[in-house]
């Protein structure tokens, strides 16, 4: 049988012994052994900081984004291989997608994400620039930086490449290196991904790293700018957190654990009605998908008093129709757990349920299976369960991870709330129902105990991806019981990443800090109009000051009707006089920004190729007949895109009148070619 290898400090490591033995879930069979013997851990975490950070950190978010992107098309050509071995761990084709597919989506969303929302820099400049004093002067800003550690990802079974995949992106884009350590009942499919990364040489070296088996001394060797990211039982969350390494260094920990997620039917969703039929419908797709085990997966269906048994037919006879059996068989809706012990731990926790309740559906101790051995495999009927006394704690307080759910039922509103957060935290929870007072009373009632909320009716089923599927751009976790953390979220999981510090100094320092021309700092110009200057000849701070351009009554009195902007202020003076903001006709607002743009724009064709719209604009002092009106444009950040050949520049616009008052203040952007034609 293969030994499955651990790639550390650069190179793959063989353990010297022969390793515990790894089975297909659905035949039994021998796949692979697995041992960490000899793999050293602090050998591991030194190279990630001294060889993986420093070559990351040299690219900016963009570059890194780059690279995810080509990364996760790369492992797109590989997907066939990978959902042969997805097999092995149990799962169907759609199992697998589910894991494959949306790990690499994950990759593909994060790239998107930061090219879009972060500056190509390798600072993250956050929040606007505070005045700290009364001239000027001293001004201060918060920026965040890539932390000089490792990543340690410590991951579930239950998704060999999603899990890992969700977690290493916002990390990579961060600059931050990565070293997973997959569970071992599925780690021969996070060994083969990671192969196929490491042998791609898309990523900088020391970039990911990759330990299989035991995570051993693992702790014992983090450091303050270190990160640690779980899944799995929030028992050992709870060690993991505990840790005196962990503990003393205040390493980040972020946990992803046991919820017992629930869906709640709203009482306007009778038979016969869409939201009716959604529910049961996801309900027993969530029951089996992956063969239940996934972490958002519904444990607690919770539905009016009155529709209980209405719920229950219609659930039962959804059920009756999944086939389970060998997950490469196309009829096949539903495969074997990860394990025999993963099966025998669900029925133990079954055991518990069922003294609460009575079954629906379902017998733990069989199940007729297709194109398979129902004991050799980890093969388990799907069990749907009834508990009428919802005062039992059972149900809200064990978890069966596999495919098991307990239908409970409700009689007001504030009981449907009480129920949800009686699982005292949970991933995810989601309502189905079409009456809006109903459902915002559920959200703002049960958000304190979830981490995401899904509201499914009508109108977004189509497009809804689900119950139970995170996405790249929303945070996946969630409080209490789930562990407490967020994994994702977009920018936000980035962020967790970086440091955040505070930036105290003059506006021309704290400019060459960020990147970006900060008001009051110096700015330059050689005679040459920034506009006829490329992104290789542009320099933050270059700026042109245009003017003055006096505006008069015919220009108001042109623009109403050219615009047919009519507003009393610009035309009636009786009614403009008696408005306590202005005391008389003023000019338009967007009168004064098309005027301060007639005065900036350089006209001949150059590198400046378009337009790309305003930022933060606002309108500080009124503009009345005969002001004059001066426009200073800036150069404030400079953003090549790495995939085209033009980049975008943001402008400080100020305009003042005669009296040297700021009247607006705005960002301009424009797209900008990288070199001159």
């Amino acid at each position: 049988m293969p030994l499955l290898r651990s790639y550390l400090a650069g190179r793959w490591h063989s353990a010297p012994d022969e390793g515990q033995p790894l089975y297909d879930a659905a035949t039994g069979e021998e796949v692979a052994r697995i041992s960490a013997t000899g793999a050293d851990r602090a050998a591991a975490l030194a190279y990630g900081r001294d060889v993986g950070g420093p070559a990351l950190r040299e690219l900016t978010f963009h570059q890194r984004a780059q690279l995810l992107k080509v990364l996760a098309s790369h492992l797109m050509e590989q997907r066939e291989e990978l959902y042969a071995l997805s097999h092995r761990t149990g799962a169907t084709l759609a199992d697998s997608k589910i894991d494959i597919d949306g790990g690499i989506g994950t990759l593909f969303g994060y790239s998107s994400k930061a090219r879009k929302e972060l500056p190509n820099d390798t600072v993250y400049v956050e929040g606007a620039v505070e005045p700290l004093g009364r001239q000027g002067t001293f001004v201060g800003q918060h920026i965040a930086v890539p932390l000089h550690g490792v990543a340690v990802q410590i991951n579930a079974f239950n998704f060999p490449m999603w899990g890992p995949l969700e977690k290493f992106a916002p990390a990579f884009i961060a600059g931050v290196p990565s070293l997973i350590k997959p569970a071992s009942q599925t780690a021969y499919l996070t060994e083969r991904m990671v192969e196929l990364i490491v042998d791609s040489k898309i990523l900088p070296e020391g970039s990911i790293q990759l330990l299989t088996g035991s995570a051993g001394d693992l702790l014992d060797h983090l450091t303050a700018q270190d990160l640690v990211s779980f899944t799995g039982s929030a028992s050992t969350a709870q060690k993991l957190r505990a840790h005196p390494v962990v503990i003393r260094n205040s390493v980040r920990f972020n946990a992803e654990a046991d919820s017992l997620n629930c869906s709640i039917l709203g009482p306007d969703a009778k038979p016969g009605t869409t939201e009716f039929d959604l529910f049961v419908k996801q309900l027993a797709y969530e029951m089996t998908a992956k063969a239940g085990q996934k972490c958002t997966a519904i444990r607690r269906a919770i539905v009016p008093a009155r529709l209980l048994d209405d719920v229950a037919e219609a659930t039962r006879e959804r059920l009756g129709k999944v086939v389970v059996g060998n997950p490469a068989n196309p009829d096949v809706r539903m495969g074997a757990l990860a394990s025999l012990e993963q099966r025998e731990e669900v029925r133990r926790s079954l055991k518990a349920l069922q003294d609460a309740g009575s079954a629906v559906f379902g017998d733990p101790l069989h199940v007729d299976v297709v194109d398979a051995d129902a004991e050799r495999g980890a093969f388990l009927s799907p069990v749907l369960l009834r508990v009428d006394d919802v005062d039992r704690a059972e149900p809200h307080e064990v978890e069966a991870f596999g495919p098991v759910s307990t239908l409970l039922p409700y009689d007001s509103t504030e009981q449907a709330v009480s129920l949800a957060a009686r699982g005292l935290g949970s991933l995810v929870g989601s309502i189905v129902s079409a009456d809006t007072g109903f459902v915002r009373e559920v959200v703002l009632g049960a958000a304190p105990w979830h981490g995401r909320l899904l509201v499914l009716d009508a109108t977004d089923a189509k497009e809804s991806t689900g119950h139970g599927s995170p996405l790249p751009m929303l945070i996946h976790g969630g409080p209490g019981r789930a562990g407490g953390g967020e994994e994702m979220g977009g920018v936000r999981g980035i962020l967790h990443h970086l440091q955040r510090t505070a930036v105290q100094a003059s506006p021309t320092v704290l400019g060459a800090v960020t990147n970006r021309y900060v008001a009051g700092g110096e700015r330059r110009s050689d005679g040459t109009h920034p506009f006829r200057k490329s992104l290789a000849e542009l320099k933050v701070g270059d700026y042109v000051t245009a003017g003055p351009r006096v505006v008069t009554k015919e220009d108001i009195d042109h623009f109403s009707d050219f615009a047919g902007d009519k507003f009393y202020a610009h035309t009636d003076e009786e009614a403009a006089k008696a408005n306590p903001i202005f005391g008389g006709i003023v000019a338009h607002g967007y009168l004064v920004i098309s005027l301060a743009a007639g005065l900036f724009v350089e006209p001949s064709p150059g590198p400046v190729l378009a337009n790309y719209g305003l930022e933060n604009l606002r309108f500080l002092t009124p503009v009345y007949p005969d002001d004059a009106l001066t426009v200073t444009l800036t150069a404030k950040q400079i953003s090549p895109r790495v995939d085209t050949d033009y980049g975008v520049v943001t402008w400080d616009a100020e305009v003042t009148n005669q009296n040297g008052e700021s009247v607006a203040k705005y960002d301009v952007l424009t797209l900008v070619a990288k070199e001159s034609a």
